[in-house]
């Protein structure tokens, strides 16, 4: 294998396209001993595999560059609409939700890569009680203490009993 180069891990349009040409291929692992598993570090391809797969690479790079723009632009349009159908389930769900607010619970529970309970499956079929999660921790942290108990060193489930009563009050008024 002395013949073969290391591509490092990062780029995966090149990764295929070396991959592609090169007859012999091998993929380059190293021991975590942290995570306790095998981590990908690259792949060892032929040289001239790996010049063939940077040209192709610097041809389209230009027709990527635009993809990737208008991929880009279409997830935000995307995620716009997500956000706005999500204040409008809000809306339905709590008609006396004070203006505006619909939209800042959404723009919160649906953050992108926040693991918040907008991005979970049952929050994209518009789940009754996932939006109604949603609502409460906007509740619990706009319109109680709880954030002060927590800086106070309220353990997280204290806290929450302790403004439950607020926040169920909040919900029969907002839910009419």
């Amino acid at each position: 294998m002395d013949h073969l180069v290391f591509l490092p891990s990062g780029n995966a349009t090149l990764t295929r396209r070396a991959r592609k040409y090169s007859v012999l291929s091998a993929v380059v692992l190293k021991w975590s001993r942290a995570r306790k598993r095998y981590e990908r570090q690259g792949l060892l391809v032929e040289a001239e595999a790996l010049e063939q797969a940077e040209k192709d690479c610097l041809e389209d790079s230009e027709a990527r560059a635009r993809r990737r723009e208008r991929d880009a632009e279409r997830r935000a349009v995307l995620d716009v609409q997500y956000i706005e159908n999500f204040a409008k389930r809000i809306r339905d769900l709590f008609p006396r939700c004070p203006p505006g607010r619909d939209v800042i619970i959404s723009e919160h529970a649906c953050l992108k890569y926040s693991g918040r309970i907008g991005r979970s499956a049952e929050a994209k079929s518009f789940d009754e009680e996932t939006i109604r999660l949603a609502v409460i921790a906007h509740i619990r942290h706009a319109e109680t203490q709880y954030d002060k108990l927590m800086v106070k060193g309220f353990v997280r489930r204290e806290a929450r009993k302790q403004v439950q009563n607020r926040v169920n009050e909040v919900l029969r008024k907002w839910e009419g």
